[in-house]
């Protein structure tokens, strides 16, 4: 499909004053958005639980959940998030995109508003 970037603002849920702002690589393998260990501290993100992941590679990594209030070319919504050590990269995973009613279109690489069935 190629690669996708695209800017998000992550707000602590619990004080919306909290605000990181930049760009993430849109991964539709990946389930859950991951902000690197330095943006989520000063959020003042809360772990509430743990998850393993299998990585491309096939190895098995472990990683802190928490929740984070997430914003996409002006849609807003809560999702999980992973909590990701220092080196992890800036990732937009497909639970944010559906959460926030967002598809993807693989031959020009943008992101659009889905059509949500009820």
């Amino acid at each position: 499909m190629g690669i996708v970037n695209t800017s998000l603002k992550i707000k602590n849920p619990s004080d919306l004053t909290k605000i990181y702002e930049g760009d993430f690589l849109v991964d539709t393998g990946a389930q859950y958005t991951v902000l690197p260990q330095a943006v989520w501290k000063k959020l003042d993100l809360h772990p509430q639980r743990r998850q393993k992941f299998s990585l491309a590679d096939g190895s098995i990594v472990e990683r802190l959940i928490g929740s984070a209030y997430v914003e996409l070319q002006g849609t807003e919504s809560v999702t999980p998030v992973v909590l990701g050590k220092k080196d992890d990269s800036f990732i937009l995973g497909v639970v944010t995109l559906e959460n926030l009613g967002f598809s993807i279109n693989p031959f020009n690489r943008e992101l659009y508003p889905a059509k949500l069935m009820l």
